[in-house]
């Protein structure tokens, strides 16, 4: 074909326009790529993914949170870091990293009290605190505490046996303790022996069973405290009140005898008196609550919403249990078994929330028919933590500070049975290296042949 100069002409503007559409259309595919980000995580438990509590979360924190990283310029200090706060960047865009060099910036990093390298200083609400552990549920539940407005004073009656919030024994709730001291929680016992009465500054105070009897007094002073507007969480066990029925009463709350029994708890390997929690009401505490829950020896919580000396509470019962089992009215050695004729069936409501106006405050009041399920030995089944520290949470007014629940790396480890291990190292070490060198040899032998 003839090349002439009209042809050459056309050929230029074809190539020119092509050209710029090129540009175009990479520009374009650049600016979208920089406004709109598309991502899907391929691990089983979607551990790489913020969660939606956790977004949520974050959507509800107002202002601006600053994040100085402390990290030399090492890429195995720095990058972890910055891969670990680009998603909350993207979630949150007014939180803000910055990046210091503690040994070019040694004044900056004494002052800050850095003590490691790759530390992080996070601040928001005018209040700041550090992070060495990149985690989903440290940031957050650090974010959590510094979003609280005010100090939350968590209170523990003692001084009749109860559990304590400080316990090392296996029926304390030591452990449950410095879970609420790491979320910003200060936790005090109170002697109502000794005290005038409940603080006026304590935002719940904690009641477990009492080993012996209350005082006249001391009953008192806790009907006055309930009077007054105070919250409560009270666990309660299969024992005797010792003196608290008048609580009791005045919440509108009645205690059968007995003992939950549940036969689905053999499929968790436990015994039929460990009820497993799998249901639960519509309230603030249990929404979008997924986890299974262990109460040991539990007993039936009632309420009589008409009845209470107060009145006027909105009751919501929060956990069921049971529903193929009952309240054993009987004793608990031998063989257990349903009789029709005492004991009552499931399914069997253990745990209930309460609250009403009282003058200009809102008061909550939770009621658990177990004090085991928070207890250092029990604390760890399950979704225990979780729910006790959506329960305390919700009685010190900050619905919005959820818990956020760790997610199982289900796809993190292997585990191979001795055959398996056996297949691999004969099979990948062995037969595989020589079926390659028997192949090639054979190739080499043929190609010389001919």
């Amino acid at each position: 074909m003839e090349v002439t100069p009209k042809l050459r002409a056309r050929l230029l503007m074809q190539n020119g326009i092509f050209v710029v559409l090129l540009i175009a259309v990479t520009a374009l595919l650049a600016f979208f790529a920089r406004e709109y980000r598309g991502e899907y995580d391929l691990t089983q438990s979607s551990r790489n993914t913020l969660t939606q509590q956790t977004r949520d979360a974050l959507a509800k924190l107002s202002g601006p949170i600053k994040v100085t990283v402390y990290a030399t310029k090492q890429v195995e200090v720095r990058k972890p870091v910055q891969e670990f706060l680009a998603p909350y960047q993207r979630a949150k865009p007014d939180l803000a990293v910055t990046l210091v060099d503690p040994r070019e910036e040694p004044k900056l990093a004494q002052a800050a009290g850095i003590r490691a390298d790759g530390e992080s200083v996070i601040e928001y609400n005018q209040k700041s605190e550090h992070l060495t552990e990149y985690n989903e549920q440290s940031f957050v539940n650090l974010l959590m505490r510094l979003a609280r407005s005010g100090e939350r004073l968590a209170m523990a009656l003692e001084g009749h046996g109860e559990r304590r919030l400080t316990g090392v024994a296996n029926h304390d709730l030591g452990e449950f303790g410095k879970q609420l001291a790491g979320k910003g929680f200060k936790t005090n016992g109170l002697n109502l022996a000794i005290a005038q009465e409940v603080p006026s500054n304590a935002s719940m105070l904690l009641l477990t069973h009492p080993q012996v009897d209350l005082q006249a007094g001391e009953v008192q002073k806790l009907k006055q405290y309930v009077q007054k507007g105070g919250n409560l969480l009270w666990l309660i066990d299969t024992e005797p009140l010792h003196g608290l029925q008048p609580i009791a009463e005045q919440l509108g709350i009645t205690l059968g005898p007995g003992t939950v029994v549940d036969p689905d708890a053999g499929r968790v390997n436990a015994s039929p008196t460990v009820a497993v929690g799998a249901s639960y009401g519509r309230h603030p505490i249990t929404d979008n609550f997924r986890l299974n829950t262990v109460f040991p020896f539990s007993r039936q919580i009632g309420v009589n919403e008409k009845g209470s000396e107060g009145g006027d509470w909105k009751v919501t019962r929060l956990v069921e249990v049971a529903p193929r089992g009952w309240v054993e009215m009987g004793k608990l050695d031998g063989a257990i078994a349903f009789d029709k004729s005492r004991d009552v069936p499931g399914p069997i409501t253990i745990a209930v929330a309460l609250e009403r106006t009282v003058g200009d405050r809102a008061q909550r009041v939770v009621v658990v028919g177990n004090g085991n399920f928070l207890s250092n030995q029990f604390l760890g089944n399950g979704g225990n933590l979780e729910l006790g520290v959506n329960m305390v949470n919700w009685l010190a007014g900050d619905d919005a500070l959820i818990t956020i629940q760790p997610r199982p790396s289900r796809d993190s480890s292997l585990a191979l049975g001795t055959a398996a291990q056996y297949v691999m190292l004969f099979g990948f070490l062995i037969f595989l290296p020589l079926a390659f060198v028997s192949t090639g040899v054979l190739v080499w032998w043929r190609r010389r042949k001919a």
